[in-house]
């Protein structure tokens, strides 16, 4: 009898949708460090240098059940940073239509193809703000009265919610990733470090009374990565380098860029209710406005979280927050101001 051929076992993909943005790239790119062979990366475009080094394009969007049906196939980790960042709560159905629908339907297409493993990325925000200075870990419950004020971090919430609900059991593993303020090299949209270039461009008039935490996006996506192996299934992790207040933020700026920080502080009542009123002024002119009220009433809030559980369980080792900084300020200069533009006298 003639002997049957055998057949060469297929190796399983790994997926990352939203990888042409500031996290998801940078995800991409540590992936293709470590000799990932077999990535296929789903966005509405994919750039040469991801093709060059050996990524699958698939240009397609997570709300669209055909594609996401097509992006899952022989697939066995998913890594989904798939996302729209905005301040503005006119965006919310946007924004619900992306974080919430769009992870439905990826977890359940990811349960019909057998994928094993799915590595969200939501935001700090669903778990670590409070009103007051409070370090906050994964044991909290969510702050929902707060965070329904804000239609980015409510979608974020309710993106949780439908991954937990729709990718259990069988073996699967669902892992949550909570990164706060991500700041560093490669933000080519300004996604998140546009706060950075508003405070060197000095269009910041004042210093808000809250505190934030931020953290480098090359580590942030090395958590991601450890996840896969090392986390808990339905666990989330908060990511953060460090907390400080907008006051102590800007200083380290002031100190590493030479631009000097605003000095006019404004009591939280005032600084909220005159954003809106500046806001439904331009809105009333048809203009865009200058200021987002809801990037003015979140800057009163406190931000801070810990991050030990990823730490102990993620290898999670950020670097020292000035190095982010200044990593930030270097990048920003050189691709968004040109450097010592604003030292030139006019």
């Amino acid at each position: 009898m003639a002997k049957k051929k055998s057949l060469a076992k297929v190796e399983k993909k790994t997926l990352v949708t939203g990888g042409t943005g500031f996290l998801g790239a940078e995800v991409v790119r540590q992936l293709i460090d470590a000799g990932e062979k077999n990535l296929r990366v789903m966005a509405s475009h994919v750039p040469e240098w991801m093709k060059d080094a050996g990524v699958e394009p698939f240009e397609g969007s997570v709300t669209e059940a055909g594609d996401v049906a097509e992006a899952v196939k022989g697939v066995s980790v998913i890594f989904h940073l798939a996302g729209k960042v905005s301040r503005d709560n006119t965006d919310a159905i946007e924004m619900n239509k992306v974080h919430v629908a769009g992870t439905r339907l990826l977890c359940e297409a990811a349960a019909e193809a057998g994928v094993k493993t799915i590595v969200l990325a939501s935001s700090s925000g669903t778990i670590a703000v409070s009103e007051e200075p409070e370090v906050i870990d994964e044991s909290y419950p969510p702050p929902v009265e707060i965070i329904s004020r804000w239609a980015y971090y409510a979608s974020k919430y309710y993106q949780e919610r439908a991954a937990l609900e729709n990718f259990d059991g069988d073996g699967r593993k669902l892992v949550i990733m909570n990164p706060t303020l991500l700041l560093g090299p490669g933000d080519e949209r300004l996604s998140s470090t546009k706060l950075v270039l508003d405070f060197l461009g000095k269009k910041l008039p004042y210093t808000p009374g809250g505190g934030l935490s931020l953290v480098d996006a090359r580590d942030a996506a090395a958590a991601f990565l450890n996840a896969v192996e090392a986390s808990r299934h339905q666990e989330k992790y908060l990511l953060g380098a460090a907390n400080m207040t907008f006051k102590d933020l800007f200083g380290r700026l002031e100190r590493l860029s030479g631009v000097a920080a605003p000095m006019l502080k404004v009591p939280k009542g005032l600084a909220v209710a005159g954003a809106g009123f500046v806001d439904s002024v331009f809105r009333n002119w048809n203009k865009a406005s200058p200021i987002q009220p809801k990037e003015v009433e979140q800057a009163e809030y406190f931000w801070y979280l810990s991050s030990a559980k990823a730490t102990e369980e993620l290898a999670f080792t950020p670097r020292d927050v000035q190095e982010t900084l200044n990593d930030t300020i270097g990048y920003i200069r050189q691709n968004f101001l040109g450097d010592g533009v604003f030292d030139k006298k006019m």
